[in-house]
């Protein structure tokens, strides 16, 4: 599979290159974070001819590159003539920002050798002065949150990465095996009437018709449904715009066979298609 999408990452340390390539990895695209700047037309290559099942690479070239830096000013111009979309984020954060996150993360900069903090930044600053000029966009993420910067990545780049659909997972669980520690949301079904305590029902799951046919008898278990699932429909779209890639949730009973079984299901009808990717699943029906 052919490369369609390049991007490179790169800007000022501190601003949060990190973040956007665990967002882009979010997204569906291959990404490796410093890698040396004389192995890009390598990379390519070999990407190229890997037949793998990625068609799009995100790339973080920083001050770490070193003196090799130059090079890649000048391997942007033929990167621009090549047959894949190259794109250049540059990040960027004001001196007082920066000081403060590589105070918090007690992390040295990758200038600091014998000089101060600030001294180091001016220096990133110049060195980096004519990657920001190439940028085709440049992101302050000073004033900006982890999930702001994250947001801003895949509203961006949403429309160019396969991985952009919201991955939901449905899932059902019994209380006394514990509350699934992946869970989002979780929503508790132990009110409705329970089927173990009828018992022509007891052996059977919430996927058999018998057990729907109980279950859907009460009015309580449809409005349970329909409520639930409004309040899922109104929340997920603002857990995408946060840049969430996935989102569990969980629907409990006592013994998980029965009534999370049953809701989980009608959930999961509820949540298909708007472009997301659905997935029903049933820890504790068999135990």
């Amino acid at each position: 599979m052919a490369l369609h999408d390049l991007v490179i990452v790169t800007g000022m340390s501190g601003s949060g290159k990190g973040t956007v390539l665990k967002t882009f990895e979010d997204l569906g695209f291959f990404c490796i974070d410093n890698l040396p700047v004389p192995l890009i037309p390598k990379f390519l290559e070999v990407f190229n001819v890997s037949g793998g099942v990625f068609n799009r690479a995100a790339l973080v070239i920083d001050i770490r590159a070193g003196e090799t830096l130059v090079d890649l000013v000048r391997m942007l111009d033929e990167l621009r003539r090549s047959s894949f979309r190259l794109f250049v984020l540059y990040l960027e954060a004001q001196d007082d920002v920066v000081v403060r996150r590589f105070s918090e993360t007690r992390r040295p900069h990758p200038l600091i050798e014998g000089s101060s903090i600030r001294d180091a930044i001016r220096s990133e600053r110049r060195r980096l002065e004519k990657l920001k000029e190439l940028a085709d966009m440049t992101i302050d993420t000073s004033n900006l949150t982890v999930h702001q910067i994250k947001a801003t990545v895949v509203q961006k780049f949403r429309g160019r990465s396969r991985g952009s659909a919201l991955k939901v997972v449905v899932m059902s669980f019994g209380y006394k095996h514990g509350i699934p520690l992946e869970a989002d949301l979780v929503f508790d079904a132990r009110f409705l009437p329970n089927p173990f305590f009828v018992p022509r029902l007891r052996g059977l799951t919430g996927r058999e018709p018998k057990v729907k046919a109980f279950l859907r008898s009460f009015p309580e278990t449809g409005e349970f449904v329909r409520r639930v699932g409004d309040l899922l429909q109104y929340l997920l779209p603002h857990y995408q715009q946060e840049g969430k890639s996935q989102v569990t949730i969980a629907v409990g009973c006592t013994g998980g066979r029965h009534r999370s079984v049953f809701i989980a299901e009608e959930l999961g009808k509820v949540l298909r298609g708007r472009k997301r990717s659905l997935q029903v699943l049933h820890r504790d029906e068999g135990v």
